[in-house]
């Protein structure tokens, strides 16, 4: 909780100290009156604690409100709805989703509308270019473990390096040109897409999971250089452990002893670094979606840099947050699982 207030606070500063938000609205095209009428219509002549008071108000589940007289009904206001949960004078304590405010370009559309038309691309997209980057990772991982200092480790090893080093917009366009268009005629694959798309005549949104292809590799070539790096050099450390002897010395399989004794341990550096990457993902597929045209948060972000949509920009960087917050409490828990010695 005091990570997410922390977070909130920053990004509440930052767009409101380092830019005047109403001019930021109208552009170069403002005169007095239009900054004065958009000043007020969304509370920016009022002090900055005031509107910091507003803003988390607007984002707490359980907020305060004036001239709200019912008690354990439901409560309804211009900019949400909820249930009263009682009331204190003049005041009504209520119970309600958060509130992330309304976008400044799209009249009318709570930010809230439009992150979930676009969060579940990106979620689609980040889980598909992790796996990509697990199954890949782990596999050439234990693979080049177990050929330590031959030819097919080093080659492993400048794949990963390669993969680490390549910026993903880079990778993005090079993908998008040889795949979607050199070699189109072989692969089927398109430069721009995203999951649903709609027919020529607009009757029919069809789901189309040819175009996650390319925007997962793309997103997953990082994640698989670091990956196969952990995999590596966190197995050959079990596998030097007294315990990997003892199973080895009782006559088991090297199949067995990586399966069923080695790997488990192994995995503990790998699931770190892979929560961290899926939540960074989550930010880090702007260029990637951008490029692909995947309609995804990503894509949103960057439409809403262009067009100076506050509300979006704040909304989608709380959402993100609050992703990085719930997976690291995922991962403490995944630990005890896969280490006994953390429920100690």
């Amino acid at each position: 909780m005091l990570t997410l207030w922390g977070v909130v606070t920053v990004i509440f500063l930052l767009f409101n100290l380092l830019s005047d938000p109403a001019r930021m609205m109208l552009d170069q095209n403002e005169s007095s009156e239009q900054l004065a009428i958009v000043r007020k219509k969304y509370g920016f002549d009022k002090p900055l604690t005031t509107q910091y008071g507003y803003y988390l108000n607007d984002l707490s589940p359980i907020s305060f409100h004036r001239n709200q007289s019912s008690n354990y009904t439901y409560f309804s206001s211009e900019k949400y709805t909820g249930i009263a949960l009682f009331s204190m004078g003049e005041t009504t304590v209520a119970l309600k989703f958060p509130y992330l405010r309304t976008s400044f370009q799209k009249t009318g559309k709570n930010v809230s509308e439009v992150i979930g038309d676009t969060l579940p691309n990106t979620i689609v997209l980040a889980i598909a270019a992790i796996c990509v980057a697990m199954f890949i990772g782990v596999v050439l991982g234990i693979i080049s473990a177990l050929e330590k200092d031959t030819w097919i480790d080093k080659a492993i090893q400048v794949v990963s390096t390669f993969g680490m080093s390549v910026p993903s917009f880079f990778s993005a366009i090079l993908f998008a040109w040889l795949f979607g268009f050199v070699l189109h005629e072989y692969t089927g694959l398109k430069m721009t897409g995203s999951l649903y798309e709609m027919d020529d005549f607009g009757e029919r949104i069809s789901v189309q999971w040819k175009n996650l292809i390319l925007p997962a590799l793309t997103l997953g070539i990082r994640p698989l250089g670091v990956v196969i790096q952990l995999m590596r050099n966190s197995l050959l450390e079990v596998l030097s452990l007294d315990y990997i002897r003892t199973a080895k010395a009782k006559g088991l399989k090297s199949f067995q002893v990586i399966c069923k004794h080695a790997l488990k341990n192994a995995l503990n550096p790998v699931v770190t670094a892979v929560s961290g990457w899926f939540a960074s993902m989550l930010a880090g597929a702007v260029f990637v979606e951008y490029i692909f045209g995947w309609n995804g948060l990503g894509k949103e972000i960057v439409d809403a840099l262009n067009t100076s949509d506050l509300p979006v920009i704040m909304g989608a960087v709380l959402v993100i947050a609050c992703m990085f917050i719930l997976i690291n409490i995922l991962v403490d828990v995944l630990y005890a699982w896969l280490d006994p010695k953390v429920r100690l």
